[in-house]
């Protein structure tokens, strides 16, 4: 059997490359009582794919809940400012960037959403995940702070924000585009493999012209 040896620095090479690509799996995630997510694994693959993010981005990301999404972006972007009112999501979040050694690239913020964005410069790309009843409010405020080329993502369960999201960008001379992504995942049976239906997600997302 052929043995294959890496040096330090190939193996450090692989080993970004791997995690860049590779989406965390659900059950991965330390999870806590009260704190919604993770986002699950399917929406947190199309949500990078909308985002296109580089390695020299900046991403705010409101709501962050258990952390599923910040920590996809820390794996990928420069730094991300990461955050939720709750105390209890901020903590899990720590948790969960530190577990997969990436807490160094977050700075994680204690804030409503509106609030913690008056204070964050230089920022290209904004997820909306959370919005507290604020979102039109918090969706001018960071568009606005976009650069051009910048882009912003909102995701939904209800159909209500996903066309306030849309109402919003076209207001700011944006144009959105929608997906709603509906997925079933399979359990397998002695007799066969059962489908069941996730909630569906909507995404809104838009580049800034």
């Amino acid at each position: 059997m052929e043995t294959i040896t890496y040096n330090i620095y190939e193996y450090i090479f692989l080993r970004r490359i791997n995690m860049y690509f590779e989406i965390t799996p659900d059950e991965d995630f330390i999870k806590t009582d009260g704190v919604p997510g993770p986002t699950k694994h399917e929406i947190r693959a199309l949500v990078i794919s909308k985002t296109c993010l580089t390695d020299e981005d900046v991403v705010v990301d409101v709501g962050c809940g258990t952390g599923g999404l910040t920590l996809e972006f820390a794996k990928r972007a420069k730094k991300v400012y990461s955050i939720d009112i709750n105390p209890d999501a901020i903590q899990t979040t720590r948790a969960n960037l530190e577990k997969f050694g990436v807490a160094n690239k977050v700075e994680l913020i204690e804030e409503e959403g509106l609030q913690a964005l008056d204070h964050i410069e230089d920022f290209t790309k904004l997820m909306i995940g959370g919005s507290g009843g604020n979102l039109q409010n918090i969706i001018e405020a960071g568009y606005l702070k976009l650069p051009v080329g910048g882009r912003i993502i909102i995701t939904s369960i209800v159909l209500e924000t996903a066309t306030e999201s849309v109402e919003m960008l076209k207001a700011l001379g944006a144009n959105p585009e929608v997906v709603t992504l509906n997925v079933s995942k399979g359990t397998v049976l002695d007799r066969g493999v059962m489908m069941k239906a996730l909630n569906p997600i909507t995404i809104v997302s838009a580049r800034k012209e």
